[in-house]
């Protein structure tokens, strides 16, 4: 549907091209128009609005009257139906034959009325914030660290493999291999590699795995992955934030 603004728009365009000198088909042509609808739009000389609009539109047969969308409304906040949806209140009323509008009317009527919201006992789905995420442009800006399990000689013992990487460079910063899991070993390791890459004076972003952090946390009071026991342990060492990981699509 063209409003009548855009069709004063397109009859002026096509009358100063017809003026100078195209013809009326190439012109409606260029606007997506046929030459016919030109001529009804110009019908008798003068640009008609579309009636569309403006004609008189019948009411469907089987509209509800004010009287049983009433006795919809009614019947969904009686004590017996009040806590049902349409979807239930519907086949109960016809196990007791009964019959008052389809379900999509009764939504409809519910939603018109401002009643068709959250109902239960879940909460309503909240919208969180995206999470914190660091982008590293240049080495020593952001590096990310875990500890992972290495298969010992027998079933059963592993050995702890304690890893630094530089997220920009790829760069393995620091590394080493212990029997057990300890913050101070995290802390002397995070120590070497801060001094060792010369970056002791420059901001720098320490992440951790969360995963890691979930599965160690019970079972160590003093997670050496977790990320403030961490700064707690290196702020001497300008490690200025520390984190998880909450998008590694990005590492």
């Amino acid at each position: 549907m063209i409003s009548t603004p855009d069709r004063q728009a397109a009859v002026s365009l096509i009358v100063d091209a017809v003026t100078s000198g195209a013809g009326h088909a190439p012109a409606c042509a260029d606007l997506e128009i046929s030459d016919r609808t030109l001529r009804r739009w110009t019908k008798d000389g003068q640009l008609r609005a579309d009636q569309r609009p403006l004609v008189p539109r019948p009411e469907p047969s089987n509209k509800l009257s004010a009287a049983e969308r009433a006795a919809v409304l009614d019947l969904c906040n009686s004590t017996e139906f009040a806590s049902l949806p349409p979807s239930q209140i519907v086949p109960k009323l016809a196990d007791q034959g009964r019959y008052l509008a389809s379900q999509s009317s009764f939504y409809r009527i519910l939603r018109s009325s401002g009643q068709q919201h959250h109902r239960g006992r879940a909460r309503p789905p909240v919208r969180r914030k995206p999470p914190t995420s660091y982008k590293a442009s240049a080495p020593c800006e952001v590096w990310t660290r875990d500890i992972t399990w290495m298969p010992g000689p027998m079933t059963g013992m592993f050995f702890y493999l304690y890893l630094i990487v530089d997220i920009f460079s790829r760069k393995i910063v620091g590394w080493e291999v212990h029997e057990h899991e300890s913050a101070d070993l995290a802390a002397v390791l995070i120590r070497q590699a801060v001094l060792a890459e010369g970056c002791t004076l420059r901001p720098l972003v320490l992440h951790a795995d969360t995963k890691f952090r979930s599965q160690t946390d019970a079972r160590y009071p003093a997670n050496p992955a977790h990320p403030k026991y961490a700064f707690e342990m290196h702020d001497e060492i300008v490690v200025q934030g520390i984190s998880y990981r909450p998008q590694a699509r990005r590492d």
